[in-house]
């Protein structure tokens, strides 16, 4: 499979996700194969994806993953993915598990062209990849990102971009792959979860109005309620959306604490 069919193939599938599209797009500094806007009311999610036409002789290694971070900064996009026709090294798929980073290997990519041509019957298999098209959209100078762009990527947006190994191990090869390939079920609820801003807001009523209904007139009980319910708010929201532990602890933590920095200005200005 050469490398443009590839592009063309998983810039179809995101256009069927709701993305809007830009094949080799183009910065000052970097081409990138596929860059993907989701809009959503919370701002425009951004997607980077390299694609990868290896041997099964050659594995994608930590460089490829790192220099994507690279771009994805630049552009200040919310996920990277990367596909091959091959395979990832070790240290691709555990960095990747890390930093989550989408990986889409050769099982993964045939696991997807089916499920993707099972749902659109127009196409047959692999095949998708066939045929004429418009020219890709291009974009030749430096692209600067809205300051509306979301800082995260919900988890269960209209795509295929879930968390999780693209990859099992050499002996687990054939026929499967551990990335869950799934549409969602409620997009705006997973955005605004997996939004910060958001987040504490939420956390700050909620905690607000549950206190005031089981206030007993104590202030001092009643700071405690706070810093109790508060932080079961923040880390339990954090973990409704997201099952990375150290997501968890960081954004748990900021969410709670700027909370309870909120509630004390309140406190002394009001």
């Amino acid at each position: 499979m050469d490398k443009n069919r590839l592009i063309k193939f998983m810039a179809r599938v995101m256009e069927e996700s709701g993305f809007k599209v830009y094949r080799n797009f183009q910065t000052s500094r970097h081409i990138i194969d596929i860059y993907g806007v989701l809009p959503t009311v919370l701002g425009d999610i951004g997607v980077v994806v390299a694609c990868k036409n290896y041997d099964d002789r050659w594995e994608v290694g930590l460089d490829v993953l790192k220099e994507m971070e690279m771009v994805a900064k630049t552009l200040k996009a919310s996920k990277i993915v990367i596909v091959t026709t091959s395979y990832f090294t070790n240290s691709a798929i555990n960095y990747a598990d890390r930093r989550n980073i989408k990986t889409i290997d050769k099982d993964g990519l045939m696991v997807l062209a089916k499920k993707f041509s099972a749902q659109r019957s127009e196409y047959g298999g692999v095949d998708v990849y066939d045929g004429d098209e418009a020219k890709p959209a291009e974009v030749t100078e430096e692209y600067s990102p809205s300051s509306k762009t979301s800082s995260s990527f919900p988890k269960t947006s209209p795509s295929f971009f879930s968390r999780g190994k693209g990859t099992l191990d050499r002996g687990k090869r054939s026929g499967a792959f551990s990335k869950s390939i799934s549409l969602p079920d409620s997009p705006g609820l997973k955005s605004i979860l997996t939004n910060t801003v958001s987040l504490i807001i939420i956390v700050y009523l909620l905690t607000y109005l549950i206190t005031r209904l089981i206030s007993t007139g104590n202030n001092t009980m009643l700071g405690i309620y706070t810093i109790i319910i508060s932080a079961v708010l923040s880390y339990g929201l954090v973990l409704a959306s997201d099952r990375n532990l150290n997501t968890i602890l960081t954004k748990g933590t900021i969410v709670f604490f700027v909370v309870l920095v909120i509630y004390v200005l309140v406190i002394i200005f009001l």
